[in-house]
């Protein structure tokens, strides 16, 4: 039991997409991220996708709008929904997901995801 700084675990890394395991909670890992270009369009058939932005900004396409999620703001994705990030410029996104969850939604194509 520690505070986790995550500024600090952010400066570790300088990939985009590349979800990176920062602490655990519950059955769930927390997660840092940078955002920056285009994600593509997927989804998760068994869990909800929880979004906080710790710096920039960033867009969520969902099938037919968008939604611009700011810094200090969060966007949950409901589970079985099309969905796609995006960033103009790099974004610093918090995340929380069931331990085992593909951030594609599809196992083959997941990133891994390292501890920090």
């Amino acid at each position: 039991m520690k505070p986790v700084n995550l500024l600090d675990k952010l400066n570790k890394f300088s990939s985009h997409w590349d979800p990176h395991v920062v602490a655990d909670y519950n059955d769930n890992d927390v997660m840092v991220v940078k955002f920056s270009g285009e994600f593509p369009f997927h989804l998760h058939e068994e869990t909800d996708d929880f979004f906080f932005v710790l710096q920039g900004e960033f867009t969520m396409d969902i099938e037919t709008e968008s939604h611009t999620v700011k810094e200090g703001e969060l966007f949950i994705v409901p589970r079985g929904v099309k969905h796609r990030p995006r960033a103009i410029e790099e974004c610093h996104v918090l995340l929380i997901e069931p331990k085992g969850t593909p951030n594609t939604g599809d196992e083959e194509t997941a990133a891994d995801k390292p501890r920090i």
